[in-house]
């Protein structure tokens, strides 16, 4: 009897077998087989037929099929050439009428620079544990089109990318996304609705993409890359002043103490204090002092 309709565990497991799949660490494929979890996750997501999705790492297809049921388009970019293989296999035997709207791409996503076709309206995906946070700020990057998504990472993270200032937790995760969206945790998933079954649980994150901050529109603003430079040098002595963590790229504590304080920042401060629009601000009075290039770095 021909299956249709979203994967169950039965045929998870049927379809993994049918291809000789044995799913691996090392690229976090953990394969949702609740159809409610699904479901759930596309209902969050406001995903209808006028949208094309960017699905990344879409497995075995539980949540490919799930996004197809709405009569949406989907992008399915997918690193293991046996499951990008398979994927429109399966789609064209569970739900034969949504095997047009499917595209994938066998790549790893971190390399894809573009998304090729009609630009996407939103990103819904199950990341996989091990590269979440650098592959959805990549996506971010070379896909501004995008608007809105939700994806599902390992709750740790999930917590990482919506902390706030100030927070233990916040830092280079969070501050970069802050740049190009909002952040809002909106959900659990636990681990019994995936097969092999992790040993952590999952959290839904919701993102908004917002204009990134520009502090003063009559001079030239600093770029993603300079701004971004200037995060990873104030985390990676996130416990240290300002000043000392910038030293680096000004020349000195000094030097820096004075740029800082010309971005009506306190030296003093320590960089885990600060929002995105605060180290935009630094990043802006740095560019302009010519003391980061146009690439970020010194």
């Amino acid at each position: 009897m021909r299956e249709t309709g979203l994967l169950d565990p039965a045929s998870i497991r049927r379809i993994a077998d049918q291809i000789g799949l044995r799913p691996t660490k090392t690229r976090g494929q953990n394969f949702v087989h609740d159809a409610n979890t699904v479901r759930r996750i596309v209902s969050l997501a406001h995903i209808g037929p006028d949208d094309r999705v960017i699905e990344v790492g879409p497995g075995l297809g539980s949540l490919t099929l799930g996004l197809l049921e709405t009569g949406a388009q989907v992008v399915a970019i997918e690193i293991d050439e046996l499951l990008a293989n398979q994927l429109p296999d399966t789609v064209a035997e569970r739900m034969p009428d949504a095997a047009g709207r499917l595209h994938v791409i066998l790549s790893d996503a971190l390399s894809v620079g573009a998304i090729p076709g009609p630009d996407p309206t939103a990103l819904v995906a199950n990341l996989p544990y091990n590269v979440a946070v650098p592959v959805l700020l990549h996506i971010l990057e070379i896909c501004p089109q995008w608007s809105t998504g939700v994806v599902m990472v390992q709750s740790e993270v999930a917590d990482r990318l919506v902390a706030a200032p100030g927070s233990k937790i916040y830092g280079v995760p969070s501050a970069k996304l802050a740049w190009y969206a909002e952040a809002t945790r909106i959900g659990n998933v636990p681990p019994t609705v995936f097969w092999p079954v992790p040993n952590v649980d999952s959290g839904l994150v919701r993102i908004t993409r917002r204009h990134p901050p520009h502090i003063d529109r009559r001079e030239p603003q600093a770029t993603r890359s300079q701004v971004f430079h200037v995060v990873d040098a104030v985390f990676a002595a996130r416990r240290k002043m300002l000043r000392s963590a910038l030293a680096g790229l000004c020349g000195g504590s000094l030097a820096a103490s004075d740029l800082i304080s010309a971005a009506g920042i306190d030296p003093t401060m320590r960089g885990e204090t600060l929002d995105i629009v605060d180290l935009t601000r630094v990043a802006e009075v740095l560019a302009q002092a010519g003391v980061l290039s146009d690439t970020g770095r010194a």
